[in-house]
């Protein structure tokens, strides 16, 4: 008997990565106090959890387990080191490499303190990449352009997780949307966010 395997699809995360780490290259010095569609966060603790889960992601995907891959991600208030552009750009360049390797979205591994499959670590991983992107281009003033297949993935992602969720959903309770609206503004929606909210005038 032949044992038949299916192996999971590799989904490349470098155009998304690439528009977060453009977003964060606009994002200047004085906008770093700035507020940000997560009420608890302004900008430096948006970024600073960027930093934080970049990190997380990469060592799951590598299996790499330790203090990066096992701490909740509430459990302090995010913040940035004086370096944090050039370790953000590395950690990026870290994911995009890391979930390039099909062992990635194999087998289970672990992330924020939680086992799950490396398959659904890699679509919360993109997930991120993608609400978050649109948390820091509005706290900034910038124009987002979401890679189209990961935005893809991310809104299905959050479907299905409002189609199953029996309690409260780990992305905040939804907003709701017209059933047409563009597809950006329903994964914003359904992460808890308004897909109409700016940065409040200074």
């Amino acid at each position: 008997m032949t044992e038949k395997t299916e192996r999971t699809a590799v989904i490349d995360f470098a155009a998304q990565a690439q528009e977060v780490a453009r977003l964060a290259a606009g994002t200047t010095e004085r906008q770093l106090a700035a507020p940000t569609p997560c009420a608890a966060y302004a900008v430096r603790h948006l970024l600073g959890h960027l930093v934080g889960l970049t990190a997380a992601f990469r060592d799951a995907a590598r299996k790499d387990l330790g203090p990066t891959t096992d701490t909740p991600p509430g459990s302090a208030l995010p913040d940035l080191a004086s370096e944090w552009r050039a370790e953000l750009t590395r950690n990026l360049d870290g994911l995009v490499a890391a979930w390039r390797d099909p062992a990635a979205w194999e087998g289970e591994t672990r992330v924020g303190g939680v086992c799950l499959p490396g398959a659904a670590a890699g679509g919360f991983a993109l997930n991120e990449l993608v609400v978050h992107g649109w948390d820091l281009a509005r706290a900034t003033g910038q124009e987002y352009a979401p890679d189209e297949a990961s935005l893809r993935l991310a809104l299905g992602l959050l479907e299905a997780t409002a189609a199953a969720q029996g309690g409260p959903s780990p992305f905040g309770p939804p907003v709701p949307v017209a059933t047409d609206a563009p597809p950006l503004d329903r994964a914003v929606a359904l992460s808890g966010r308004r897909p109409d909210w700016t940065a409040p005038a200074r």
